[in-house]
């Protein structure tokens, strides 16, 4: 569990990782530290999800894009008025049948319906809008979507440590991790809410594991 919170949180590699361990006398390879990473962190966020809280009704939906193995990537995020991180879903294509696959994804796993939804002027988005959330108000204005563009750099930052992200699966598994440890240091999640944010990942990662 420390190795997986290590590697989620900070801006280290796997070989990093190992090296960490290695001077607190743990032997372990960094292709194992990759397998506890994509293992355990899925688990850890489904242990999590009943003390999640509900996202805020107004949502900033835009798309970033990273490279794996080689080949650019988009990835769809969207976060609330609060901060947190709704949902987050790699695609290889940027186009409405990615952006339908994200909206319907996130109101079929939080059952939360946004009364508003902030994006840019991407022209995929008033049709998928209309379809999945007719009664949302979709939002389109200058910097109105500054929010989630200013997110994405958080999870740029932590990508840009790595070497190289190798398959759509692992990716998205790094990359929805990323969101699970945002959104507990954030405090987004009924658990460890009575420590300041730099422990709370530590004492969350201590329980968390017993869920699972």
């Amino acid at each position: 569990m420390v190795a997986v919170r290590w590697y989620l949180r900070y801006g280290i590699s796997y070989r990093d990782v190992e090296e960490l361990l290695a001077e607190r006398g743990i032997e372990v390879d960094h292709v194992t530290v990759y397998r506890w990473v994509q293992r355990f962190t899925p688990l850890l966020a489904d242990a999590a999800r009943f003390t999640r809280h509900s996202p805020g009704d107004r949502w900033f939906v835009d798309e970033t894009y990273v490279k794996v193995n080689g080949v650019w990537r988009y990835v769809y995020r969207a976060v609330d008025q609060h901060g947190q991180v709704v949902d987050v879903l790699l695609s290889a294509r940027r186009d409405a049948t990615a952006a339908r696959r994200f909206f319907a994804r996130a109101l079929r796993t939080l059952k939360v319906t946004p009364s508003e939804v902030v994006t840019d002027a991407a022209p995929v988005y008033p049709v998928v809008l209309d379809e999945l959330l007719p009664s949302a108000w979709h939002h389109v204005e200058q910097y109105a979507n500054n929010p989630i563009e200013a997110d994405h750099g958080q999870l740029k930052r932590r990508l840009r440590p790595m070497r190289g992200l190798q398959t759509d699966r692992t990716a998205q598994v790094v990359i929805a991790g990323h969101a699970f440890m945002q959104n507990l240091r954030r405090g987004h999640y009924d658990i460890a809410l009575d420590k300041p944010p730099a422990p709370r990942l530590a004492a969350a990662f201590t329980g968390l594991p017993r869920a699972i």
